[in-house]
């Protein structure tokens, strides 16, 4: 088994290990598909936002898409279709893109895989994906975490080569539970408590509790990189490293939140045993076994549903 480099939840105390791995793996060049500005503020604060990314009528098509998925789960897997505590709201509906053609052509667009492929410096695949809705007065929070914590103890994913893109399909205001991150936060790996019990996923996609960050470790790390709440209309793209810590806020207001959520891990980076559970969480949530690389796609969205 590989030697595990980042060890977590096996200690008594937070611990702030370095990180081992860059953030930025492809060299950039003038074809690279984002700026060399982009490449180093990704490289700096772990996360980028792209504005109009997509076309009015791309938005609008994945819009109108989304909303049926939503509002008519039932030809879904029911295993993927994640409600909020205690209501039937959908939270999340996982494995989106093997469901749904339009969502897959929107995981593979040029636009997202393309730039997966450059920062991550590799063939990539889909390790997880989902739809998340957080519904007006009642969306519930995401609490603080670093994504590859988790992917890392529970499905055995080796090292930071890996990347999420949160494709906005409603306006993301600061009232509305945005997304929230530290910026630099990335730059170090930082230990969660508690051995992982037996089957956690079964609530952790409703409310985390295990591979949570201690409160005077994310004190620490708030206090040196500060937090910033990315706030855009639907289409824009918010763009993050693995390791980056983030969460969001409920939502209180009328107003609906919605997203297309995508991680791309490197073809060279598949996931072994789980550095930390007993057993790996279900191919809906971590894709197990062999990579299947996506093939970047370019031209409207819209053609697929001609094809």
């Amino acid at each position: 088994m590989t030697t595990d480099i980042y060890p977590s939840r096996i200690t008594a105390e937070a611990q702030m290990l370095p990180r081992l791995d860059p953030v930025v793996h492809g060299e950039w060049t003038g074809h690279a598909p984002l700026t060399r500005r982009q490449s180093e503020e990704f490289d700096r604060n772990g996360f980028l936002v792209l504005e109009n990314v997509f076309s009015p009528e791309e938005v609008a098509y994945l819009q109108k898409q989304s909303e049926q998925l939503l509002s008519g789960p039932e030809g879904l897997n029911p295993e993927t279709v994640i409600t909020e505590r205690g209501s039937d709201e959908i939270r999340s509906i996982f494995e989106i893109h093997a469901q749904s053609s339009i969502v897959g052509r929107l995981a593979a667009d040029a636009r997202l895989a393309g730039i997966a492929q450059f920062l991550l410096n590799d063939q990539v695949y889909i390790h997880q994906s989902r739809l998340n809705y957080k519904p007006g007065f009642e969306g519930r929070e995401f609490y603080w975490h670093s994504d590859f914590e988790t992917w890392h103890v529970e499905d055995g994913m080796p090292r930071m080569r890996a990347l999420s893109m949160s494709v906005l399909l409603a306006e993301n205001t600061p009232d509305n539970g945005p997304l929230m991150l530290m910026p630099g936060s990335h730059r170090v790996f930082l230990t969660c408590l508690g051995a992982t019990p037996d089957d956690h996923y079964l609530t952790s996609l409703k409310k985390q509790e295990y591979g949570v960050p201690d409160r005077q470790s994310l004190t620490e790390l708030a206090h040196r990189h500060g937090i910033v709440a990315p706030t855009g209309k639907a289409g824009t793209v918010v763009i993050f490293d693995c390791n980056t810590m983030h969460g969001s806020n409920g939502n209180i207001t009328p107003y609906p939140r919605a997203n297309a959520f995508f991680v791309y891990n490197a073809v060279s980076n598949r996931l072994q045993a789980p550095f930390g559970a007993s057993k790996p969480r279900p191919g809906f949530v971590a894709a197990r076994g062999e990579p299947r690389p996506l093939i970047p796609q370019g031209g409207p969205l819209m053609e697929e549903a001609l094809a």
